[in-house]
């Protein structure tokens, strides 16, 4: 009979009948046994064929302004200083007449696909992009807004997409995370919330790197032991996890020891591993300079290696808390930030062709919601900043790789690119899409749990086809 706790998790009843059959040949067998089971051989068979193997999104977190990137609308130009010729949408904060683009666009590659001047490196690769111009969030924060684009919810306690991802598919590294989050000089808004695994079992959680640090002996805590060597660290860890597994059989209800020996597992065999991936100076030269210098490029470098590495969803941040969020002086603010990251991401896509991963690895580059074409106001009552408030009624991200059709670009905003008026695109359609292109449909792919059958999407969700290869 299956545990109430168990949710038909192999990794529990079997773990538990080694406990019951003792710590002889059972207790031998347990590491290999997990070894496999929590890092691929027990998930799911894909529901078709998938292009893509791996996801590495790219999250601008704190919102791209879409009428400064990939949405150029002229109508600001003419209408510049004046007010819109309709009611300012609800946003966050009070906005003001229409400000106009600082930046140039101009069409780049093949598909003729206009970039701003944001991203000079980046528009040479257009022909790989699938640009989505009519995404919509449901409001205009931070929080709730990184939430549903993380978890598919913006109010309740649910897995995020690389939780689902790696529980649906397993990894193909076991000394290395399924899931891993990147982020130079701390956490973004949210924290941890961003990649937690909520009620799917915790070895699915994303595995934080501070990748400020360039040494890659520091980028992970603790990931050499400078006290004892490998054979005496073997033995620690085989007494500890001894212990460990006692702990557990006196308490079979307790789900989570279950995910903290499988973390002190997966911990002990990052060491034979983790240093390697994340150490960016055993690339040749050429490719460092491919990619550029400064933490954004370096950690997008990072997250080629790491799938490469057979690493199955990486995510990296832009930095803490919200570097895109541009509420003035939006001509410097957006520059600063584009040049940091503008250089690699096109070296990404570039590097993974060449390689013969893109086809396999499908790259999401997104905020949390767009920005106002309207002038944010000071909100001390003054006059403008020349920044753009928050904006969920319409937005722009681009995916590349992974069985997206390049060069095409999706839906529409209004003219002054304040709201989605022709194909607009819900988080949960984005999230299905994705699934879709990784052999899942997103209705068949659920985790029971309190007696429902949960999915990423919840209830919602379809698959814009128009966007596939």
């Amino acid at each position: 009979m299956q545990h109430p706790i168990s949710n038909g998790n192999p990794i529990w009843s079997r773990r538990r009948f080694l406990h019951r059959a003792g710590m002889g040949m059972g207790g031998m067998a347990l590491g290999h046994m997990l070894s496999q089971e929590a890092f691929g051989s027990h998930a799911q068979a894909t529901h078709f064929p998938g292009k893509a193997k791996h996801v590495i999104h790219v999250f601008l977190n704190g919102g791209m302004s879409q009428v400064d990137t990939f949405d150029p609308k002229p109508e600001l130009d003419r209408w510049g200083g004046r007010k819109l010729p309709f009611e300012n949408l609800q946003t966050e904060r009070r906005t003001g007449v229409a400000l106009p683009s600082p930046f140039s666009f101009a069409q780049h590659g093949v598909s003729g696909i206009p970039v701003s001047d944001l991203f000079p490196h980046l528009s040479r690769c257009v022909d790989e992009l699938a640009v989505i111009r009519s995404m919509y969030a449901e409001l205009p924060s931070h929080e709730l807004s990184l939430m549903l684009m993380n978890t598919g919810t913006q109010r309740l306690v649910w897995p995020s997409f690389g939780s689902w991802l790696t529980w649906g598919m397993g990894s193909e590294n076991e000394n290395l995370p399924g899931f891993v989050a990147l982020c130079p000089g701390g956490m973004p808004v949210g924290g941890a919330g961003n990649w937690r695994s909520a009620f799917l079992p915790g070895v699915y959680q994303g595995t934080y790197v501070d990748t400020s640090k360039e040494d890659p002996r520091a980028l992970i805590a603790d990931v050499h032991n400078a006290r004892m060597n490998r054979a005496q660290q073997s033995d620690h860890f085989r007494y500890l996890q001894a212990l460990n597994r006692r702990h557990a059989l006196l308490r079979p209800d307790e789900s989570l020891i279950e995910s903290r020996i499988q973390s002190f597992e997966l911990a002990y065999r990052m060491q034979f591993e983790a240093t390697d991936a994340f150490d960016v100076n055993q690339e040749p030269e050429h490719m460092l300079k491919l990619y550029g210098e400064g933490p954004q490029n370096r950690q997008l470098l990072i997250a080629r290696r790491l799938v490469e590495r057979g690493v199955r969803f990486v995510q990296t941040w832009h930095g803490n808390l919200q570097p895109w969020d541009s509420h003035s002086n939006i001509k410097d603010s957006h520059r600063k930030v584009a040049n940091e990251c503008d250089q690699g991401l096109a070296a990404l896509i570039i590097d993974l062709k060449q390689r013969g991963l893109l086809d396999e690895t499908l790259i999401l580059c997104s905020g949390e919601f767009g920005r106002t074409p309207s002038v944010e106001m000071d909100q001390g009552g003054g006059g403008a900043a020349q920044g753009r408030d928050h904006n969920h009624w319409g937005f722009s991200l681009w995916m590349a790789g992974g069985g997206i059709r390049g060069g095409t670009t999706y839906g529409a905003t209004d003219d002054f690119g304040f709201k989605a008026t022709e194909n607009p695109v819900s988080i949960h359609d984005l999230h299905a899409t994705m699934l879709h292109l990784l052999g899942f449909d997103h209705e068949r792919l659920t985790y029971r749990y309190a007696g429902r059958d949960f999915r990423l999407t919840d209830v919602h969700g379809r698959v814009i086809r128009e966007v596939l290869s």
